[in-house]
C-alpha cells in the first residue's frame, strides 16, 4: 500500500461508505486539464471522498475529459446524468451546455442560465455545493480565464466549508486563482499536486473533532477560545468576547485543520508565536460574505412598499439618511442605492429626493475593496442585464460602480460595539451578523439601532435573524423578510453603552469575594520595606514618553538632570547634565525606533565641581500595559577610572608617572567615549538619510496628488463660475417677474378703490386678509388689522348674522346677497361669495357692499306718491259709490308694486 493510500485510511472506514464524507467541486477553466490531471493523479483511490469537475466546455462538441481523466487516475470517472447520485472514491465530469446542482446528494442538470454572453458553470455549481453541503462542500479553484468561482468559494466559506486555491505561480493562467486570492477566500494556497493532501489531512483532522466534539464546550475549550479572544484584542483592537462561543469554535478549528494542531492550547502557543496567524482567524472571525441583492424578495419589498413609505413621511423632498453595519465589500449599500435609484425613477416624484448611505465594516481590507466598487464579472448571476448597463461600467474583465451609485455611498472602518453610531437615520440594513453574537450584546445592538434610527425609521435583518424582546420597541413590518419599524415612543431608562475594552473581567474586585484584602499593618510594612530598598539599592530613573517628556521619577536623579533655565521644561534631553545630552538623545531615539534596550557605558557627566562615570540604560517598555508605549530611563554611578588605575602606578612610580597615568587613561576614556558617539552619529545619518529619502518619495506622490487636487480645484472654479453666471440669470429673472408682480398688484388695488365698492377679503378662518378703503367706512380698520377675526371689530352695520351668513357660504359655496343698512342711515346691497383661487380651491370668502341709499329714497318717494295718489282715487270713489271695492283693487296693486320695489 502506498504511502497516500495509508493516509487516506484516516479518513475511511473498513466498511464501505453509504455517501461520500465530503464532496470536493474543483473549478477550472482554460489551462485547466493539465491542472486537473496533476490535482486527480495526486488522489488516493480510497479517500472517501466525491470529486466533481466543472470546466469551460465548448456547447457544440461532445466532452472528451472524463475519457482523459480516467488515464490519470484510478478513480472511477463518469460524466453527470440528471439524477445521478454522488458516490465515495468517483469523479464526476459536467457534461456540456448545462449547469450542475445538487440537492440531497442529487445531481440536477439545467439549462445554462445565460446572463449577458457570460456562462459562469464554477459559480453555479458551487453555490448548489455550499446549500447541499454546508460544511462537508470543499472548493478548488485552479487554472482559468476570468473569476469564475470566486462568488461560489464565498458562499462555500459562509457554509464553514473551506476553500483550496492553485498557487497562481503554477497555474497556466493565474485569473481565477488570483481572483480567489485577492477576495480573501482561499484558505489554503499550494500547488494543484500538493492539494489532495491537503484536503484529506484537513478533514481528517475535522472528522476526528466532529465525533469527539461534544453538545456543550468543555472548560478546557472555553478557556482556550477566552485567550485567543484576548489575544485579538491586544493585537487588532477587537474584541470578540460576546461573540457565540460555538461560532467562535467552530472558526478555530478550521484554523487548527488547516495547520493540524490537535488541541486549543497548542494553537494559542501557535498565536503567540505567529501573529500572521492572529490577522488571519481576524479575517475569518468577519465572515465577510455578501453579493449583490441577497434574497430577492427582501429587495422587492424594499422597492415597492418600505421605500415610498419612507419617502411620504417627506411631502417636500429630503436627503434620507442609511447605514449598512457590517456591509463587507460594499455589495449590500450598492444594492441599497440601486434599490433607491429605481424606487425614484418608478415613483416620478416632484420633490427632491436623494440617500445618504453610511457604509461600515471592522475590516479595513473589505472597505479598501468597497471603496473602489469593482467587482468580478460573476457578479452577472446576482445582477440583472438592466442594472449592470445602468449602474455599472464595464472594465476589462469587471464590472465598476458607475459614478452617480458610488456617491450615494461613504464608506468608513468601524467597530460596531466600541465605536459611536451614526444618528437621525432612516434606514439601517443589518443582515447576517446578529446571529454571531450573544443575547446580550444582540440586545445592547438593537438598542443602538433603535436610538439611532429615526421614528418610524426601519431596521432591514437577516432571514435568520429577529429583533427577539425588543418588540417593545419596534414594530414588525414582514415576517419573511424581517423588516421591522421604530417605534416612536421608547420608555426603557437603560442606557446603550458598550466597553471600550475587554466587556468581562476575570479579576473579582478587591474585597468582592476570594482572598481578603491584608490588613493595614502588613500593608505598611511593605510599603516602608519597599521605600528603604528603592533608596538604598535601586538605581535613580525616570519615567518617559516616546518623546522624553518625564512622567515619573524614581530616586535622586539630581547629579544627571537639572532644571533648564527659562520656562519650566520637563523634558529629559533638555535636563539632561553637560556631556550627557547628545548620547542620550541618540541611544533613547535607536531603542525608541528598534524597540530595543539601548545601554550608555561609562559616560563622563558633569556633576557640581566635578564629573561622574555612569551608566544609562533606555527600556522601551511594553507590558504591564498601563506602561505600554512607556521608556524607563535608569541612571548606574560607576567606580572612577582613576582610582582603581592608579593604585598600581603609585607603588611603581613617581607622583609625576600617576598624574600621566591618570591624564592618559582619561583621555583613554574620551576617544573611547568620541568613537562611540561618532559610531551612533553615523547611524542616525544613515537612518536619516533613508527617512529623508522616504519622505522625499512621500512629498513627491503628495505633490502629484496636490496637482491633481489643484486641477480638480480648477475644474470646481470653472464650474461656480458657470454656475454663479446661471445664478446672476435667474435671479435677473425673478426681478423681472417681481416687477411685474408689483405691477399687477397695483392695478388691481387702482381698480377695487376706483370702483368705490367697499371689499373684504377673509379667509376660511374669517381673519382679515385684505380689504379696499372703502371697506373703513363700514367697518373699524387699518393696516395692521390684517391677519384680525372679523368679529373682534367695530361695524358701523345694523347686521349681526356676518359671520354666519359667512360660514354657510363656506359651507354650500352658494353666494348669498343682503340689503343692510349702516347705524347713520345708508343703505348697501351685501354679496357674500366664495374666494377660488387658480387651483380651484376654496380658501375664503369676498364681501362686497354697493351703496344703495340713492336707489332706497327714490323707492320710498315712489311709495309715498302712490299713498297719495290712492287716497285720491279712494275719495274719488266714495263720491260714486266705489269706494270697497276700488280700495281692495288698489290694496292689491300696491302689494304688487312694494314686491317689484323689494326685488329690484
Amino acid at each position: 500500500m502506498t504511502a497516500k493510500q495509508s493516509t487516506s485510511k484516516a479518513i475511511l472506514p473498513n466498511k464501505a461508505l453509504a455517501k461520500p464524507l465530503a464532496v470536493v467541486g474543483i473549478g477550472a477553466s482554460a489551462g485547466g486539464l493539465e491542472a486537473i490531471t496533476a490535482f486527480l493523479s495526486a488522489v488516493p483511490n480510497n479517500s472517501g471522498l466525491a470529486f466533481v469537475v466543472v470546466q469551460h466546455l465548448n456547447p457544440n462538441h461532445k466532452g472528451a475529459l472524463p475519457e482523459l481523466l480516467q488515464r490519470v487516475t484510478p478513480l472511477a470517472v463518469s460524466q453527470v446524468e440528471d439524477g445521478m447520485t454522488l458516490e465515495p472514491n468517483r469523479v464526476y465530469v459536467i457534461p456540456p451546455n448545462r449547469d450542475l446542482s445538487l440537492q440531497n446528494n442529487t445531481f440536477l442538470l439545467l439549462e445554462p442560465a445565460v446572463a449577458h454572453g457570460l456562462h459562469l458553470p464554477i459559480d453555479t455549481f458551487f453555490r448548489a455545493l455550499a446549500d447541499d453541503q454546508h460544511n462537508r462542500s470543499v472548493g478548488v479553484i485552479l487554472s482559468g480565464m476570468g473569476s469564475d468561482g470566486t462568488l461560489g468559494l464565498s458562499a462555500i466559506k459562509e457554509q464553514a466549508g473551506v476553500a483550496f486555491v492553485q498557487e497562481p505561480a503554477t497555474a497556466q493562467f493565474d485569473s481565477m486563482p488570483r481572483s480567489a486570492i485577492d477576495a480573501g477566500l482561499a484558505d489554503v494556497v499550494a500547488p494543484a499536486e500538493a492539494l489532495p493532501q491537503q484536503i484529506i489531512d484537513y478533514l481528517t483532522y475535522m472528522s476526528t473533532s466532529t465525533a469527539a466534539q461534544q453538545t456543550e464546550l468543555s472548560e478546557n475549550d472555553r478557556r482556550g477560545i477566552a485567550k485567543v479572544t484576548t489575544l485579538l484584542n491586544v493585537h487588532t483592537g477587537h474584541d470578540f468576547s460576546l461573540y457565540k462561543k460555538n461560532t467562535l469554535h467552530r472558526r478555530i478549528e478550521r484554523r487548527m485543520g488547516l495547520h493540524k494542531l490537535p488541541k486549543i492550547v497548542d494553537y494559542v502557543r501557535f498565536l503567540q508565536q505567529n501573529p500572521q496567524e492572529i490577522k488571519l482567524l481576524f479575517n475569518e472571525l468577519l465572515i465577510g460574505v455578501t453579493r449583490f441583492f441577497r434574497d430577492p424578495g427582501v429587495w422587492e419589498q424594499l422597492k415597492s412598499e418600505i421605500i415610498p413609505a419612507l419617502l411620504e413621511q417627506y411631502p417636500r423632498g429630503a436627503v434620507l439618511r442609511a447605514w449598512i453595519p457590517a456591509c463587507s465589500t460594499g455589495e449590500e449599500a450598492y444594492s441599497v442605492a440601486i434599490t433607491f435609484r429605481e424606487t425614484l425613477d418608478a415613483l416620478s416624484l416632484d420633490a427632491h429626493y436623494s440617500l445618504q448611505i453610511f457604509a461600515t465594516d471592522l475590516d479595513p481590507d473589505a472597505i479598501d475593496r468597497a471603496r473602489t466598487g469593482i467587482y468580478p464579472a460573476s457578479i452577472a448571476t446576482d445582477v440583472s442585464e438592466q442594472r449592470l448597463r445602468r449602474y455599472f461600467v464595464i472594465e476589462e474583465d469587471s464590472f465598476k460602480v458607475s459614478k452617480g451609485i458610488r456617491e450615494m455611498v461613504i464608506f468608513a472602518p468601524q467597530n460596531l460595539i466600541m465605536d459611536p453610531p451614526f444618528t437621525k437615520l432612516d434606514l439601517i440594513t443589518c443582515r447576517n451578523l446578529l446571529i454571531y453574537f450573544e443575547a446580550d450584546l444582540q440586545k445592547k445592538v438593537l438598542q443602538l439601532f433603535h436610538y439611532s434610527l429615526n421614528p418610524n425609521g426601519i431596521l432591514l435583518l437577516g432571514t435568520s435573524e429577529t429583533v427577539g424582546a425588543a418588540t417593545t420597541v419596534y414594530d414588525e413590518l414582514s415576517t419573511n423578510n424581517r423588516i421591522y419599524q421604530r417605534k416612536s415612543s421608547y420608555s426603557d431608562p437603560s442606557l446603550v453603552d458598550f466597553p471600550a475594552r475587554f466587556a468581562h473581567s476575570d479579576v473579582n474586585p478587591r474585597g468582592s469575594s476570594g482572598t481578603p484584602p491584608a490588613s493595614s499593618t502588613s500593608v505598611n510594612l511593605q510599603s516602608l520595606t519597599d521605600q528603604l530598598l528603592v533608596q538604598q539599592f535601586s538605581p535613580a530613573a525616570v519615567l518617559t514618553t516616546q518623546q522624553g517628556d518625564i512622567v515619573y521619577i524614581s530616586g535622586k536623579t539630581g547629579k544627571y538632570l537639572e532644571p533648564a533655565a527659562g520656562k519650566a521644561n520637563l523634558n529629559v534631553f533638555a535636563m539632561a547634565r553637560e556631556g550627557l545630552s547628545s548620547s542620550l538623545n541618540a541611544t533613547f531615539s535607536r531603542a525608541v525606533r528598534q524597540q530595543t534596550t539601548g545601554v550608555i557605558e561609562s559616560q563622563k557627566v558633569g556633576t557640581n565641581g566635578g564629573s561622574q562615570q555612569v551608566r544609562v540604560t533606555v527600556q522601551p517598555l511594553t507590558e504591564p500595559p498601563a506602561l505600554d508605549s512607556m521608556v524607563l530611563i535608569t541612571f548606574t554611578d560607576l567606580p572612577t577610572l582613576s582610582a582603581d588605575k592608579l593604585s598600581g602606578a603609585s607603588l611603581s612610580g613617581t607622583q609625576g608617572d600617576t598624574e600621566q597615568a591618570n591624564l592618559a587613561l582619561e583621555l583613554e576614556l574620551e576617544l573611547e567615549q568620541a568613537q562611540e558617539e561618532l559610531k551612533i552619529t553615523r547611524e542616525e545619518m544613515q537612518i536619516s538619510q533613508e527617512e529623508l529619502k522616504s519622505t522625499n518619495e512621500e512629498l513627491q506622490s503628495t505633490n502629484e496628488e496636490l496637482q491633481s487636487t489643484n486641477e480638480e480645484l480648477t475644474t470646481s472654479k470653472e464650474e461656480m463660475q458657470s454656475m454663479n453666471e446661471e445664478l446672476q440669470t435667474v435671479n435677473q429673472e425673478l426681478q423681472v417677474k417681481l416687477d411685474e408682480l408689483t405691477l399687477a398688484s397695483d392695478d388691481m388695488k387702482n381698480l377695487l378703490n376706483s370702483t368705490s365698492i367697499a371689499t373684504l377679503f377673509l379667509d376660511q378662518d374669517l381673519n382679515v386678509r385684505r380689504f379696499t378703503n372703502q371697506t373703513k367706512e363700514l367697518f373699524k380698520l387699518i393696516p395692521a388689522d390684517a391677519g384680525r377675526p372679523i368679529t373682534d371689530l367695530a361695524s358701523d352695520l345694523d347686521y349681526g348674522d356676518l359671520e354666519q351668513d359667512a360660514n354657510n357660504v363656506l359651507d354650500t359655496l352658494i353666494f348669498k346677497e343682503r340689503q343692510v343698512q349702516s347705524h347713520d342711515g345708508h343703505w348697501y346691497r351685501m354679496r357674500i361669495m366664495p374666494y377660488r383661487t387658480q387651483n380651484n380651491r376654496i380658501d375664503g370668502v369676498v364681501i362686497t357692499f354697493v351703496d344703495i341709499s340713492s336707489v332706497k329714497a327714490l323707492e320710498l318717494s315712489q311709495i309715498e306718491a302712490i299713498e297719495v295718489l290712492q287716497h285720491e282715487i279712494i275719495d274719488q270713489a266714495q263720491e260714486l259709490g266705489l269706494a270697497k271695492e276700488l280700495e281692495l283693487k288698489l290694496r292689491q296693486v300696491q302689494t304688487k308694486l312694494e314686491k317689484r320695489l323689494q326685488q329690484r
